[in-house]
């Protein structure tokens, strides 16, 4: 069996050193480390035609990890998601759905 490579998403963990976070707009972040903000979108499905082709959150997991891969971001070892309960159900939503987040990144409920 292989190694699962993908990048660990934590929920509402304490950021540490070689983490990079990902913040819902408005909830508030005492990190100095590499911080992306993300703001919930309407209130559509994942890849709903009439507004984007990904949502919001998606989209901001995919800026996280083309930032990583061409060193515009320090290297992480694994994201921390601060937000509300509907932006972490979104997230979780993007990680299930998306088919591009679900190849970069694996939610987890306990540390690594």
């Amino acid at each position: 069996m292989s190694e699962d490579s993908r990048i660990p998403v934590l929920f509402g963990q304490q950021p540490e050193a070689m983490d990079a976070v990902l913040a819902e707009e408005g909830v508030a972040v005492s990190s100095a480390g590499y911080v992306l903000r993300f703001a919930l979108g309407a209130a559509h499905g994942l890849g709903c035609a009439c507004c984007v082709a990904r949502s919001p959150v998606a989209e901001a997991l995919a800026v996280l990890f083309r930032a990583r891969a061409m060193g515009t971001a320090p290297y992480f070892s694994r994201v921390v998601v601060l937000a509300s309960p509907a932006g972490e159900a979104s997230l979780r939503a993007a990680l299930e759905g998306d088919a591009l987040a679900r190849a970069r990144y694996r939610a987890l409920d306990t540390p690594c």
